[in-house]
């Protein structure tokens, strides 16, 4: 075993080369470890001599240069062992804020034991420190004193507990303004556009003890049964919408029966032009004439189908002289000339079994009845005379033959019991004439049942029935709001209330 050395070489002056002075304390801890072999084999000969090989290095009057000799110190070389643990001082701190590097006392601990090792790797050659700073250098200001630099503020830092912020709002862009709509517009046929406006005006003045009495301007309605497709529409005419008056035309569209024996019926009525409470009486008819038929139906589905034309036409005469003679007694009722509360009357009946095409139609009054086959109009309203040179008719005093020439048997109630009229005297039967047809459509075809309001710009301007017949020459029939825009096709001249049922077959 080789002698003990000391760790450190002292010179005349008692101090170490790392600058420390020896005390009496640390000199008793030398004597009592020399009997300890852990300190042999910790400073033996080549232990020491390898420490002997870095060098004296020249001390400095500085703190920096002192502290920094303890790295060149404890550097083992390269071709020694690395050294076991020692008592010497941790690596320096960072430089505090004054520019001195902060000062630890050595600190003694447990180390590793010691054991055959690898070479170490070459040690760098420590960098030069930087200068130390003066003393009197002037501190930093305070951040508050240094202007905030310009542009757009920080991105804030993720926050790990609620994840990374969400972006700033977006500003929003500024909103512009909606385009007015534009104004509708309902087209017009022949030489100028008509004088009134085309969409309403004015209301109807209401009574608050009868809101009842109100009518609406518009009523449109559709169905489709068997092989055909209805549509319907009563629209007030542009001299009403002007001057405030309701709708003098009525319209009724019923079903009555279910399944195959069904019947559709479709009343038109139109009030007395200039007369108080017209509205009112061409509701009243449209209502009587519809309860005639509920009641009739199943007879009249079967004349149909059989086609006995002769029973139709006086059954549904006596129907309509009936429902023209109540509203002629309520206008007695109310101290009114029945002329002034008269109304005319057009229907139209159209079974909904598909195996059968026979359409029927009967009324009193002005109207028409058009049928639009291979691209063109037909004007198929009954005329007068025909209606008066034919075949007797139940109303006009003729005493009826028990059939027609065709070979129908004439029913005067088409089997229901004929009550005694309540009105006495009873009232006299319409002025005008009966007229009744009944036709077989074909395919194709499309039936127009309308008022006086329709009928008469149809017959008196060409180019609306050009315009209706490339309208409806489709074999898809229009929907509900296309046909009411059909219906609403303007002609100079032509203000009355206009009201329409078209059936298009398939």
């Amino acid at each position: 075993m080789h002698r003990f050395r000391t760790p450190h070489h002292v010179d005349n002056k008692g101090m170490s080369q790392q600058g420390e002075r020896h005390t009496g304390h640390r000199s008793r801890a030398f004597q009592e470890s020399r009997e300890d072999d852990w300190w042999g084999q910790l400073y033996d000969d080549d232990a020491a001599a390898a420490a002997d090989d870095t060098g004296p290095a020249p001390a400095a009057d500085t703190l920096d240069d002192r502290f920094a000799s303890v790295g060149s110190v404890t550097t083992p070389p390269q071709d020694a062992a690395p050294p076991p643990p020692s008592w010497d001082p941790p690596p320096p701190e960072p430089p505090a804020p004054g520019g001195l590097p902060s000062l630890r006392p050595d600190t003694a601990g447990p180390t590793a034991p010691t054991g055959p090792t690898a070479p170490a790797a070459p040690a760098e050659p420590p960098a030069p420190e930087a200068p130390p700073r003066p003393a009197e250098a002037p501190a930093v200001e305070p951040a508050a004193s240094v202007p905030p630099p310009a542009g757009p503020p920080p991105t804030p830092l993720p926050d790990p507990r609620t994840g990374p912020p969400a972006p700033p709002p977006e500003p929003p862009e500024p909103a512009l303004p909606p385009e007015p709509p534009a104004p509708p517009t309902v087209p017009y046929v022949g030489d100028g556009p008509p004088t009134y406006e085309a969409e309403p005006t004015a209301l109807p003045v209401a009574d608050p003890d009868d809101l009842d009495d109100l009518v609406a301007d518009t009523v449109l309605d559709g169905a489709r049964y068997g092989s055909c497709v209805l549509r319907a529409a009563s629209v007030r005419g542009d001299s009403a919408r002007y001057r405030g008056e309701p709708r003098r035309d009525a319209m009724l569209t019923a079903r009555f029966g279910s399944g195959p024996g069904a019947l559709i019926l479709v009343a038109l009525a139109t009030g007395a032009r200039a007369t108080p409470g017209a509205h009112r009486a061409a509701a009243d008819v449209c209502d009587w004439i519809g309860r005639a038929v509920g009641l009739s139906h199943a007879r009249l589905a079967e004349d149909i189908r059989a086609g006995r034309r002769g029973d139709l036409k006086s059954g549904l005469h006596r129907l309509t002289d009936r429902s023209l003679g109540k509203l002629r007694a309520a206008a007695a009722e109310q101290g009114i000339d029945p002329d002034e509360y008269g109304a005319t009357l057009r229907c139209l009946l159209v079974p909904a079994d598909p195996a059968c095409r026979t359409r029927v139609y009967f009324g009193v009054g002005g109207g028409g009845l058009f049928r639009l086959r291979d691209g063109a109009w037909q004007d198929i309203e009954p005329s007068v005379v025909e209606q008066r040179t034919g075949a007797p008719v139940v109303g006009y005093g003729s005493s009826p033959p028990a059939e027609t020439p065709e070979g129908d048997r004439l029913t005067m109630d088409l089997g229901i019991t004929t009550p005694p009229s309540p009105y006495e005297p009873a009232p006299e039967p319409p002025r005008d004439p009966f007229r009744f047809r009944a036709s077989v459509a074909r395919p194709g075809d499309t039936l127009l049942l309308c008022t006086a309001g329709l009928a008469e710009p149809l017959r008196g301007e060409p180019a609306l029935a050009r315009h209706l017949a490339e309208r409806w020459a489709d074999a898809e029939p229009p929907g509900l709001a296309a046909f009411l825009a059909d219906t609403q096709v303007r002609v100079k001249g032509y203000a009355d209330d206009r009201t329409a049922a078209a059936v298009w077959e398939a």
